[in-house]
């Protein structure tokens, strides 16, 4: 979409050139419009973005900058293009067979019948998963106990796509993946769309999140999230997972897409099904095995060693904590933030380092910056009870909330620290943290006293699972880009087929556009001839055929001044030129012709401009009705006698 004359082909950023171009775009659209890419693998969104920029028609990433701030439209265009929303109902069939025979009453029968079952579709785009989820449920609870019992959170970051998923109307295409029994049963025909169920509808609650950023629904029975963290680098993914963990309940099931695995995070999930990539969240309670530091550098690769390393410290200093703890230092910038506050406020190791005051906890559920003024200033802890924090529309928690100043020996307030205490669930977190805890020293005098025996084993077996480790990386990394570009040619197919629908049914209008206009002129009865700007004939109707005896297809594309038929064309060419100049229609011309019976006839002729492509002329020849006698040529009804020379016998009009 170039604009003005500039007609050079846009020369797209090359593999070689210093990508700070993009990071600097990255930026700006999160700051510009709330949207944080920055955790996407790169290789993915590079080659995303540059497809939008080959299409917008710009020259690299500085260029199509300049590009979006002058054009707001452009944003919604640009996430279309990155947000690759590849959908459909049931999809992998073998993976959605064994979550409906294997999985779904596994955690049916460990609900009670008088409890909420709940779901979340994470990554939903239009809405075909958490459709599918409501059938799944339907058919094995019954309708009427799903109604009453089944709650589904459909969630994306596209709100266009959850336009088409609130609506619930799907093309027939779409349907085909289902049995007919299942759509005759589910969805209702609502002219050339099919919608979804009414009432199973209204079990379905979608909205805008960001699996990223934002605080996750808590409380699940079941998360799917198919195909979306293969999008995101190692660091992104562990926070996600990180959400997810907390979100689950106690033996809740995670179900991935298939390029997706849990390889590093066996200490809280584990496989129920490595194959249709569905895990179960680990009990706090079982006691789960936690293997020692040396053992992770071991058995993992570069990236997830880090990852997993910095969990285990994270897990002995501050996980054993209950409670949420952020930890400002003397000069207002964050200091410490354990593994609840990251879980229950959406923070990150990101934010360790940045102002406290920036962060949305430090007005949400209550204004804590003058809390900690307060607290810094008398040094004395205060604390607020009962703050009311809102997590969706029909769920809420309770926190106490403890703002302690930490006093040096000196007597100066060195920082403050900030405890949330979560009041709803607080005598059972007690008792799971004190099992867990006892949990973990038995484990760990186990490891102990075989530690020992392990290590030579170890040492033998390190480069052999280090190089197995890494090529195992590299062929997960490999699958999921292989997936990633199969979904980005599914997207580009469906276009292909939505643009050749159109253009069929273009094609359609124009042969009955065609047809229609041959039947008209076909219908005049005067002849009807239509020349171009070269006086070459364009359309010759049938009456043009009965009255001069020449074929429409003889005649096209002929200059009509060399045609050797009974009218005497050079006479006029001077009224068909000024028709052309003037652009108006000229007076009618008599002129004496022959037809294709040899008679001699009286013909007018009116010529009229052509208002079309190209431009061109329209003649318009009528037999005038006259007879001849003796030679001299008589208008019937004037008696007006003019010579007519050349002119036998008796006209047939």
């Amino acid at each position: 979409m170039t604009g003005g004359d500039d007609d050079r082909t846009p020369e797209l950023p090359g593999a070689e050139e210093d990508l700070d171009g993009l990071e600097d775009l990255l930026v700006f659209i999160r700051d510009a419009r709330g949207f944080d890419f920055t955790g996407y693998k790169r290789s993915t969104l590079t080659r995303r973005v540059r497809k939008r920029i080959q299409d917008a028609g710009a020259h690299d990433f500085k260029d199509y900058r300049d590009r979006l701030q002058a054009d707001a439209n452009e944003f919604n265009l640009l996430f279309n293009t990155i947000l690759i929303n590849v959908t459909s109902f049931f999809r992998d069939t073998d993976a959605w067979s064994y979550l409906r025979q294997e999985v779904l009453p596994d955690l049916v029968a460990a609900v009670p019948p008088s409890q909420e079952i709940r779901i979340w579709s994470a990554g939903c785009a239009s809405g075909e998963e958490a459709y599918s989820l409501a059938i799944a449920f339907a058919e094995l609870l019954g309708l009427e106990e799903c109604l009453e019992r089944v709650k589904i959170y459909g969630t994306d970051v596209d709100e266009e796509a959850l336009r088409e998923a609130r609506a619930g109307l799907y093309p027939a295409k779409a349907l085909e993946p289902l049995v007919p029994e299942l759509r005759e049963k589910y969805f209702d025909h609502n002219g050339a769309l099919y919608g979804f169920r009414p009432d199973l509808r209204r079990r379905v609650i979608f909205g805008r999140h960001d699996i990223t950023r934002d605080a996750p629904i808590s409380r699940l029975h079941l998360l799917t999230c198919r195909n979306t963290l293969m999008y995101f680098n190692v660091e992104a993914q562990s926070q996600i997972i990180d959400r997810f963990h907390f979100a689950l309940r106690e033996d809740g099931f995670l179900f991935l897409g298939k390029a997706e695995m849990l390889l590093s995070d066996v200490d809280r999930f584990e496989t129920y099904s490595m194959r249709q990539r569905i895990f179960r969240k680990r009990p706090t309670h079982t006691g789960a095995h936690v293997p020692p530091p040396v053992r992770v550098e071991t058995y993992a690769g570069p990236e997830v060693r880090d990852v997993s390393r910095r969990r285990q410290l994270r897990d002995l200093v501050l996980e054993n904590s209950p409670n949420a703890i952020v930890i400002v230092s003397a000069d207002g910038t964050v200091a410490v933030i354990n593994g609840q506050a990251r879980s229950q406020f959406g923070l990150t190791t990101y934010d360790v380092g940045r102002p406290f005051s920036e962060l949305e906890v430090s007005y949400r559920p209550l204004e804590l910056r003058s809390l900690i003024d307060q607290a810094r200033s008398e040094q004395r802890p205060l604390r607020a009870g009962a703050v009311e924090r809102r997590l969706t529309a029909d769920e809420v928690q309770y926190f106490d909330i403890l703002v302690q100043p930490l006093t040096g020996n000196d007597g100066a307030v060195n920082g403050v620290a900030v405890t949330f205490t979560d009041t709803t669930m607080s005598t059972r977190l007690q008792m799971e943290i004190k099992r867990v805890r006892e949990d973990l020293e038995t484990a760990y005098e186990e490891l102990q006293s075989t530690n020992e025996e392990l290590e030579t084993t170890n040492e033998e077996l390190q480069s052999s699972i280090e190089e197995l480790e890494t090529t195992n990386e590299e062929l997960q990394s490999t699958n999921e880009e292989l997936e990633t570009t199969n979904e980005e040619l599914q997207s580009g197919n469906e276009e292909l087929e939505t643009m050749n629908e159109e253009l069929r049914l273009r094609g359609g209008e124009l042969d009955e556009a065609r047809s229609f206009l041959e039947g008209v002129l076909s219908s005049v009865g005067a002849a009807v001839i239509v020349l171009d700007s070269d006086f070459k004939v364009r359309s010759w109707n049938r009456a043009a055929e009965e009255l001069w005896g020449l074929r429409a297809g003889e005649v096209h594309e002929q200059v009509f001044f060399g045609l050797d038929f009974g009218l005497p064309t050079g006479v006029l060419m001077d009224s068909m030129n000024d028709c052309m100049v003037s652009a108006r229609p000229t007076r009618p011309v008599e002129l004496v012709a022959v037809n294709r019976r040899g008679r001699t006839i009286r013909c007018v002729v009116t010529c009229s401009p052509l208002h079309a492509p190209g431009e061109g002329v329209v003649l318009l020849i009528d037999e005038a009705r006259s007879v001849v006698r003796d030679g001299v040529v008589v208008r019937e009804g004037d008696g007006e006698v003019e010579t007519g020379a050349g002119v036998e016998g008796e006209d047939e009009g």
